[in-house]
């Protein structure tokens, strides 16, 4: 009877100590990405503004949400918008997790437009000299 209390305690600890260990390494790791994504918002010249992870969102995320597949047609866009964000209005008891995420979408849809616009006014600029 012994023997088997004594068993059941030793796997009773085992198993209790791989999972404190798995959580420890976890934890680790979170500091660990958490400490790079700090190093990498507060350092101006490795952040770039097509880094997903400190934006937020990509452009396939936010074309997702808003349901368009140019961005590059504004209208549509604006129309999208417009009808999700009213949609999900919370004084008509929509939701306003859903409505940032669709604020926030056109908001990466818009910064993707003018880096666009950006990119074709220096093309411009390059090929007229």
């Amino acid at each position: 009877m012994a023997r088997y209390l004594v068993r059941i305690v030793l796997l009773g600890a085992q198993s209790v100590g791989k999972a404190f260990a798995k959580t420890v390494r976890q934890e680790i790791e979170a500091h660990r990405e958490a400490a790079r994504m700090h190093a990498a918002q507060s350092d101006p010249c490795t952040r770039t503004k097509s880094d997903a992870a400190l934006n937020g969102m990509t452009l396939a995320e936010a074309q997702s949400i808003l349901n368009v597949k140019d961005v590059l047609d504004r209208r549509e866009v604006e129309n999208r918008f417009q009808h999700l964000f009213q949609a999900n209005e919370t004084k008509t008891g929509g939701s306003f997790y859903i409505q940032s995420k669709v604020f926030r979408a056109k908001e990466r849809i818009d910064e993707e437009i003018k880096k666009l616009e950006a990119q074709t006014k220096s093309q411009v600029q390059s090929e007229s000299k």
